[in-house]
């Protein structure tokens, strides 16, 4: 009886021990495809609440047009590109805009007049940086009578200070320092913000004797509004009280070395498999 030969099959290619291994392995927990988000739609955002005073300056256009529309006594004039004017129906207090300003520039001078024909009782500036909720409060002070309708020409008492400031004392935290010249207020967090007194200004000059700031120091501040020292009392309280408020809320920033998120899945270990025996011999 002729002997049978049975050849051993050939060792598995490095592809086959590869396809082995897979269809072997039992199946492992993946986590769940991220959802299908639209082409254009936008990106989930987180947001967080900041002191309005280090928010962002936010859409002073906006703002502009906003007041005009809601404050119909004032009028909007446009003398050129660059600048609006609205001006009371009195004609004794006006406010420029300047649209294109740069940094170092003021984006809004407002002035206030005895008469149409009158003297300056006092005027104020704004940055084009200075938070927009800011602006809208002495904007809204602006169009209240009481803020600025009899107008000052007395010089500024302890009274006048303690009126301006009561809405940073109310809220408490905030440090008075008086010294030899400045009386300031000081925020106290890490932003910066506070409100300072010039006493050297003398009175009537063009020369600002109070600074409402936020960002870095008073020196050098990101924002800033400049007033004379006839500047309505109640004017620079309206605005304290806005820059007193915690209720800001504007996006998240998300820096450059933030880590990405990583799953919390944890891994399956995938059990080794070896290649099948060889076949044996009979």
């Amino acid at each position: 009886m002729p002997k049978l030969s049975i050849t051993r099959p050939a060792p598995l290619t490095d592809t086959e021990r590869a396809a082995v291994e897979v269809l072997a392995a039992p199946p492992t927990a993946t986590s769940s495809p991220p959802a299908h988000t639209p082409a254009g739609a936008p990106a989930e955002q987180e947001w967080q609440t900041v002191p309005v005073y280090a928010a962002g300056p936010g859409d002073h256009e906006a703002l502009l047009n906003d007041f005009l529309t809601a404050n119909r006594e004032w009028e909007k004039y446009r003398p050129h590109d660059e600048t609006t004017i609205a001006s009371h129906e009195s004609l004794s207090l006006r406010v420029e805009f300047l649209h294109e300003a740069m940094h170092g520039d003021n984006a809004w001078t407002v002035a206030a007049y005895e008469s149409p024909v009158g003297e300056r009782l006092w005027h104020a500036t704004a940055t084009p940086t200075t938070p927009v909720e800011i602006m809208r409060a002495l904007l809204n002070s602006l169009a209240s009578e009481h803020a600025w309708g009899c107008g000052t020409t007395v010089p500024v008492t302890a009274e006048n200070l303690a009126e301006a400031s009561r809405p940073l004392d109310d809220i408490g935290g905030w440090s008075l320092t008086v010294g030899a010249r400045l009386i300031d207020w000081t925020a106290p967090t890490a932003d910066g913000a506070g409100l300072r007194f010039d006493t050297f200004v003398k009175q009537g000059s063009v020369l600002p004797a109070w600074t409402i700031w936020g960002g870095n120091t008073a020196g050098r501040p990101t924002w800033a509004i400049h007033l004379s020292a006839y500047s309505p009392t109640s004017l620079i309280q309206d605005i304290t009280s806005e820059l007193a408020s915690q209720s800001h809320r504007q996006p998240q920033l998300q820096t450059a070395g933030t880590a990405p998120r990583l799953s919390t899945e944890p891994a399956v270990a995938r059990p080794p498999v070896s290649a099948p025996p060889p076949a044996s011999r009979r």
